[in-house]
């Protein structure tokens, strides 16, 4: 066996996400002789280091040089990074997801552009106010809005309309868990209660931001929502 396939070997019995570190502890447990080679490696260094750390930095080199590609997936959202074994099969399946979700922006600019094209001039106030008030609670309360629709525009069995009705405002990391799941829509006192947590929350860190926190334009921002919800 080839030393790029014992890499994999480990990485495969891995069974899920893990850092190169581990990655490395695998191969050394799966394969004493790499480690054994490794260690050897590590005495001829000019820099104090060790076999496991020769055989981290093997792996990390050859990722970014995408010898791994058709058989490894990398979660670089979090450092450090993690990856995970992936067949050919599913490496294509993923492939073709981040294609649906790079073009998802596209198709969803088109529903919401004819969608618009209908709207009264009281539909595009309303719609606008949603944009409007998820602005401003970016601005006054530095937390990330994003107007989410709750039966989502993609979704692929019950495809959920552009409309006031269908609006509601999530925080950013909330909203890309939802993805293009429906979900049942706040009531205006859920939708209430869920900002003001948040801005809660804020508030215990907001001294340290910066952030000059006002409840006075909290109750003007929920007053214009009630209005358009």
């Amino acid at each position: 066996m080839k030393l790029f396939e014992k890499y994999l070997a480990a990485l495969k019995e891995a069974e899920d996400w893990i850092t190169v570190s581990d990655w490395a502890r695998k191969v050394g447990a799966l394969f004493p002789d790499v480690l054994a080679k490794a260690e050897m490696d590590a005495k001829g260094q000019a820099q104090e280091t060790t076999g496991l750390r020769e055989i981290a930095a093997r792996i990390s080199s050859e990722i970014a040089r995408g010898a791994y590609i058709n058989n490894m997936e990398v979660d670089a959202s979090e450092r450090p990074r993690r990856v995970r074994y992936t067949s050919s099969i599913e490496h294509d399946e993923h492939v073709q997801q981040e294609i649906d979700e790079d073009v998802a922006p596209l198709k969803r600019d088109d529903i919401i552009k004819l969608a618009v094209q209908s709207f009264s001039v009281h539909e595009k106030y309303r719609v606008n106010e949603f944009d409007s008030i998820a602005k401003q609670l970016k601005q006054f309360f530095g937390l990330d809005f994003e107007v989410d629709h709750s039966e989502a525009l993609l979704n692929s069995e019950n495809p959920g309309a552009h409309a006031a009705e269908n609006l509601q405002l999530l925080l950013k990391a909330h909203n890309g868990k939802k993805n293009n799941k429906n979900w049942p829509r706040f009531s205006f006192e859920e939708q209430a209660d869920y900002i003001e947590a948040a801005i809660k929350l804020q508030g215990l860190v907001s001294v340290r931001f910066g952030i000059e926190m006002e409840q006075q334009v909290l109750g003007s921002l929920l007053n214009r929502l009630k209005e358009v919800y």
